[in-house]
């Protein structure tokens, strides 16, 4: 289904846009401060975000979606009480074993599991893992199309919302849209902080 705003014509992406996902969200988070800590060799970055991102797009309760001319992509997770997010992605293993993202995997899982510990489990909630916009188009209300989008069907079924900002901009447009900070922020060793954020259902 698309939804034409003022700003940017969302739609949900299907089996044949996932690779398009899949490129928006790597060029969206090629520079990210958080990604370039995950994998600093500029030159194998680019596969090993696809390798984390496409595990999110096969989960079960996964929904991902598309902004524009294919410009912005988020991907959004609806979980049960007491469902681990990351509970069925299959590079979780790889990561401890550093089968797929080699000397990374110990990055990747320390702050994978950092996460975990602060990720609420008591309710229902839509969980946001990853929302991009390619450079060119950043700042031009995609991302906040995206959000409207959900959050809106989101409020109508009375569910709540979850989110780690990676970035002061990002938390500041997520803070835009209703969430707030969830306790302080989260870093592993001398990784960026990131911000744990809830947004309780708008009636």
């Amino acid at each position: 289904m698309a939804l034409d705003t003022p700003y940017a014509s969302v739609r949900q992406a299907d089996d044949e846009d996932r690779q398009a996902v899949l490129d928006v969200l790597t060029e969206a988070f090629m520079n990210d401060p958080l990604v370039c800590w995950l994998f600093p060799k500029a030159g194998e970055r680019g596969l090993l975000q696809r390798h984390f991102y496409r595990p999110l797009l096969a989960h079960p309760d996964g929904e991902a979606y598309l902004v524009d001319q294919r410009e912005g992509a988020s991907v959004w997770m609806t979980l049960a009480a007491g469902q681990a997010p990351h509970e069925e992605h299959s590079d979780a293993s790889e990561a401890g074993s550093n089968s797929v993202f080699g000397e990374n995997g110990a990055r990747l899982l320390a702050l994978g599991q950092a996460l975990a510990l602060r990720h609420p489990d008591r309710e229902p909630h839509l969980y946001l893992p990853c929302m991009g916009v390619v450079s060119g188009r950043q700042g031009a209300g995609l991302g906040s199309a995206m959000l409207r989008h959900r959050l809106e069907r989101a409020d109508a079924d009375g569910l709540a919302a979850y989110l780690e900002a990676s970035s002061p901009r990002s938390r500041a447009l997520y803070q835009r849209h209703g969430f707030e900070d969830l306790g302080e922020p989260v870093r592993v060793a001398d990784s960026p902080l990131l911000w744990p954020m809830w947004r309780p259902p708008h009636r």
